[in-house]
């Protein structure tokens, strides 16, 4: 089913963006369809070269598969920027993924961040500055 199909379906009228998550987009995807992952994080420097606003309370989204098929639709409802180092274990379980540890959760998006940050020429250092996204389940 494409986004615009699941949109359509669930009865919402807002607007609305569809998108994937950039590493695992299955595994991550079906996590938020089982409520399991309800936060997301992504780096502050690639809204900026894109020129893209960051996200804000009350987007509603489309969240895709690797196939681009629609799987679920998210209310964000809290959006914050800091740098990598002061994220919290908070964060970290509400992101879903591994054990649900800070640690676990430092060591996965290093690697993630440090192949993001250098498609666009910038090093990733504990001071990166990370968009922090936490958002509700609302259409399957």
């Amino acid at each position: 089913m494409t986004a615009e199909e699941l949109w359509r379906k669930s009865g919402l009228t807002a607007q609305y963006e569809s998108w994937s998550f950039g590493d695992a987009p299955d595994k991550l995807a079906a996590l938020v369809k089982n409520g399991v992952k309800t936060a997301t994080c992504s780096a502050y420097d690639l809204y900026q070269i894109e020129g893209e606003p960051i996200p804000k309370a009350g987007d509603y989204s489309v969240i895709l598969d690797s196939k681009g098929e629609a799987i679920c639709i998210v209310k964000t409802t809290k959006v914050y920027v800091t740098a990598f180092d002061q994220v919290s274990q908070e964060h970290a379980y509400k992101e879903g993924e591994g054990d649900r540890s800070l640690d676990y959760w430092r060591k996965v998006h290093i690697d993630f961040l440090t192949r993001e940050l250098a498609g666009i020429s910038k090093e990733f250092t504990q001071k990166t500055q990370v968009v922090c996204e936490e958002f509700e389940l609302v259409y399957t």
